[in-house]
């Protein structure tokens, strides 16, 4: 007995894989900061962001795509990692979220109104 398993597209997986940590809080409507001053140790591109969400703070270390939670001393990359993790979120649920914000999404730079357009387009 065979069940017909929907599944997501390869292009809108890659997408969200390579979202960067910014563009895809942005996607979610997360309100997040800048802590300006903050002084990377390694990579001079690492920021420190503190995102605010179900009434409490995350502190996050990143860079481009890549995350860091200082506070549980946990990683990842990409958006789909990102909100499993904040969100506390299976793959197939994190990835519906992020296709259901990118639906929804009012861009507000250009990177991401083209990785929302790119979602958009690659799921219908």
């Amino acid at each position: 007995m065979s069940r017909n398993r929907k599944s997501f597209s390869p292009e809108v997986l890659a997408a969200l894989r390579v979202m960067p940590v910014i563009e895809a809080l942005d996607l979610m409507g997360l309100y997040w900061k800048r802590d300006t001053d903050f002084v990377p140790l390694k990579d001079k591109s690492t920021l420190r962001l503190y995102v605010s969400i179900d009434g409490g703070v995350v502190e996050l270390l990143a860079t481009g795509l890549r995350w860091y939670d200082s506070r549980v001393e946990k990683g990842g990359g990409g958006a789909i990692d990102l909100v499993m993790h904040l969100y506390r979120l299976d793959f197939v649920s994190a990835v519906k979220l992020l296709m259901g914000a990118s639906s929804q999404a009012m861009p507000t730079t250009h990177n991401m109104a083209r990785s929302t357009a790119l979602i958009r387009s690659l799921s219908n």
